[in-house]
């Protein structure tokens, strides 16, 4: 099932005991998409939450956001600060890190629930998935992704194995994957929506480029703003997790500018 994405999504991750503040700060500049984790590692959740909590009191409504948090398998938790028995059956962790997430988030549904990594065996992460299905089922997650996925029979062999098929694929967007080709064309063909991290710090080249410094004289806009729309308009939503007001602002008017057709295919052969 796919419910409606926002074109540009803010992440929190490293934002500690600032994510609150940042968060009322994002969604009052226009942002309506959020992006967390139940990993206290690298996310302060709860900030999520009580910044939620905050807006409410100033007319934001939760329905009107899309909030979007992930279940963090055991290898990507610090050891000393797990958000669930990792004794635990992986369903039970699953349960039990979702209940968690619904707690910080004041919320008693996510619309995207994602799965932070791909386990090993892939019986564990078929257990993972089913776990995530029955979430899903309850209508307590709107939708199921999967993030850091890089290898193409992997997603395949979930897609195939799934009953609730994955709706979003969450990759770091960077050269070395290849800039994921593969994954993404397998994506579109599913009608999987391809969300990307690290979009502007992998990519100080494209930035750089010719090629979008000539358009932003063009359309008298700055290069970020052009990488945004032309990523909105090849089908992927970036997270951009700026902690200045002016960029957030700039950020979400990068979805004012339509691009050619040939300006387009000048960008895509950045990526070869």
């Amino acid at each position: 099932m796919h419910i409606d994405t926002p074109p540009l999504i803010y992440g929190t991750a490293w934002k500690k005991e600032h994510t609150k503040e940042l968060v009322i700060q994002a969604v009052k500049t226009g942002f309506i998409g959020i992006d967390t984790a139940c990993q206290p590692k690298h996310y302060h959740e709860e900030g999520v939450g009580e910044a939620i909590e905050a807006l409410a009191k100033d007319g934001f409504r939760r329905e009107d956001l899309f909030l979007q948090t992930k279940f963090t398998p055991l290898s990507g938790q610090d050891p000393l600060n797990i958000p669930y028995d990792k004794k635990a059956k992986l369903s039970t962790q699953v349960a039990q890190s979702f209940d968690i997430s619904k707690t910080n988030l004041n919320t008693n549904y996510i619309d995207s629930l994602i799965l932070h990594s791909p386990l090993s065996p892939f019986e564990d992460f078929e257990a993972v998935w089913k776990a995530m299905e029955e979430i899903a089922q309850r209508g307590e997650a709107k939708q199921l992704g999967i993030s850091n996925i890089y290898n193409l029979q992997t997603l395949q062999r979930l897609y195939d194995m799934a009953n609730i098929k994955p709706s979003v694929v969450q990759n770091r967007f960077y050269q070395d994957s290849g800039y994921d080709k593969e994954i993404r064309s397998f994506c579109k063909i599913n009608n999987i929506i391809y969300q990307s991290f690290w979009t502007l710090t992998a990519n100080p080249h494209i930035l750089q480029s010719k090629e979008l410094l000539g358009l932003s004289k063009k359309y008298n806009k700055n290069v970020i703003q052009l990488f945004f729309a032309y990523l909105h308009q090849i089908g992927i939503t970036p997270l951009t997790g700026t902690t200045d007001l002016e960029h957030m602002q700039s950020d979400l008017q990068s979805f004012d500018i339509t691009l050619e057709d040939s300006e387009i295919s000048n960008l895509d052969s950045l990526f070869e």
